[in-house]
């Protein structure tokens, strides 16, 4: 079972949430998710146990409990929810298109500046 950790502190490692949660069951994985950029700890990670029964007992156990200074948030985790795209603004992601344009605005620009002299 997959297993949501929530409001951890930002210092707290990997071996940390496994640490806590093993005295629970076994515990195959655990990672606290951190910035892709600045690689910093963004307060939450996922700890994977395969005895469902374990599982459930630590979710209950930990659930509100003190660890590294901060109460934290436990349960079941959820599948990801698909997001949108962000939205281009005004830029086009088509290397094609962006391409067409240039050379209409290369030609553009050259026959001006033909005509002008």
């Amino acid at each position: 079972m997959e297993i949501y950790v929530g409001n951890i502190s930002f210092k707290a490692k990997s071996n940390d949430l496994e640490d806590l949660f093993k005295s629970y069951g076994e515990v195959t994985s655990s990672s606290v998710i951190s910035d892709k950029f600045s690689g910093r700890s963004k307060g939450f990670g996922f700890v994977s146990m395969p005895n469902a029964e374990e599982a459930n007992s630590a979710i209950e156990a930990l659930n509100e409990f003190e660890f590294m200074g901060r109460r934290i948030r436990v349960n079941e985790s959820r599948p990801r929810e698909e997001r949108p795209r962000h939205k281009s603004h005004g830029h086009s992601h088509n290397r094609n298109e962006k391409s067409s344009d240039f050379k209409k605005k290369r030609d553009f620009w050259e026959q001006k500046s033909r005509n002008s002299y």
